[in-house]
């Protein structure tokens, strides 16, 4: 069954109405922070799961306006982060893109060896591994395609889409508490709580932080915010296709959604530099915070959970193992790499969920987390720049080496 855009909306909605009141009626949801649209969209695909199997109804909601949620989140995500924030935390951006670069290498190295231990094609492994649980499904997608035409592998874009699903819904559930792990290990809460006093006054910056937190905001200020996220979207898409079209040897496969946070920053960037303007980046906040909601609520229920079960023993077994390595890895590297601190613990739950899932997952986690535990102005800046950018180029040519290596 089709559903259309109006009623996909409806859905999400509903979703996001059943995510509220399931993580108020089960505390240990609340407890562990897993996000609104994760808890409600669990038990809708489920639902949709358990009548594909009994009736034979699978039902196909509006990608594109999923495809626009998603856009506009990372417009928002664009016009939050200038090149002052950038230039802040140089620091701390090179250690995470290493912290992550490793996290590719090791889900590769792990992916391949347990598929060639398994009786598999090791190109099953990498799939297994960073091409869908750093990549998506949107690089899982495309390399899926890559690996039946050009290497013979049979059912490896179904494969794909499956190990991206599994991804999506262990990033959204092991972000949580993997940071309050960590918050509770190393005593972080009340030295954070004494900090976020101290700077209770610098609440312009934080954007996407705090979904809860109130903001003033008028309709003139939405208006011109929805102008701006529209301006990135539409010439974001644009430098996507005209990129796409010279066909370059040597360039990555980089998502629309790339080019489109991009130029989120170049127009903040002009808008402040050129024209003199400040956005309202309360107003940004709220429509990037809908938007996430939005997008992560359809794409829950768009996953068909009966392409998990068709998934062959072994490569259960591997995602469930690259599960625990995420996990691990973030508490015991990414964690001491990026400080110890509050902050780290944070990006750990950032890094759960693009490493597994997608970035709207990561800044999923990381909301919930802060509606806790207070603000992290450096992880909600470094998380989307990783996750969303520099990664993609790290994912993009670690599958091309390995891809090569296997074969």
């Amino acid at each position: 069954m089709t559903i259309d855009g109006f009623t996909t909306l409806f859905c999400a909605c509903v979703v996001l109405l059943i995510g509220r009141f399931l993580n108020r009626w089960l505390p240990f949801l609340e407890k562990y922070h897993i996000p609104t649209p994760v808890s409600g969209g669990l038990v809708v695909a489920i639902v949709f799961g358990i009548v594909y199997y009994t009736m034979g109804y699978r039902f196909t909601f509006d990608s594109n306006l999923s495809s626009t949620f998603m856009l506009l989140f990372f417009a928002s995500i664009g016009y939050s982060a200038d090149f002052k924030k950038l230039a802040a935390g140089g620091k701390g951006l090179v250690l995470l893109i290493i912290a992550c670069t490793g996290m590719v290498l090791v889900q590769n190295v792990v992916g391949v060896s347990l598929a060639k231990l398994l009786g598999l094609d090791g190109l099953y492994g990498l799939i297994a591994g960073s091409v869908t649980l750093v990549g998506g499904h949107g690089t899982g997608g495309a390399w899926g395609q890559t690996f039946e035409t050009t290497y013979g592998l049979s059912n490896a874009t179904a494969a794909a889409f499956a190990c991206a699903t599994w991804g999506l819904i262990s990033g959204g559930i092991v972000g949580g508490p993997v940071a309050e792990y960590l918050i509770k290990r190393n005593k972080l809460k009340d030295l954070k709580n004494s900090q976020a006093q101290q700077n209770n006054d610098d609440d312009e910056h934080e954007a996407f932080e705090d979904e809860q937190k109130l903001r003033p905001i008028r309709a003139s200020s939405v208006t011109e915010g929805i102008i701006c996220l529209a301006f990135a979207m539409f010439l974001g898409s644009w430098l996507h296709t005209f990129v796409s079209g010279l066909n370059l040897a040597y360039w990555p496969n980089i998502p629309k959604f790339v080019y489109v946070l991009f130029m989120g920053i170049v127009l903040r960037t002009i808008l402040q530099s050129v024209f003199k303007r400040e956005l309202k980046e309360a107003t940004i906040d709220v429509l990037g915070n809908v938007s996430l909601s939005l997008f992560i609520a359809i794409s829950l229920i768009s996953i068909k959970i009966w392409e998990l079960s068709a998934l062959a023993l072994p490569i259960l077994v591997i995602l469930s193992i690259q599960t625990v390595l995420v996990v691990l890895y973030s508490i015991y590297v990414t964690f001491n790499v990026m400080g110890r601190n509050y902050d780290a613990a944070v990006i750990c739950a950032g890094q759960c969920g693009f490493s597994l899932g997608a970035t709207p997952t990561a800044v999923a986690n990381m909301q919930s987390v802060t509606s806790h535990f207070g603000p992290s102005h450096k992880a909600f800046l470094l998380i989307p720049l990783v996750g969303a950018f520099f990664i993609d180029f790290v994912n993009a040519i670690a599958i091309s080496l390995f891809a090569t290596a296997i074969k």
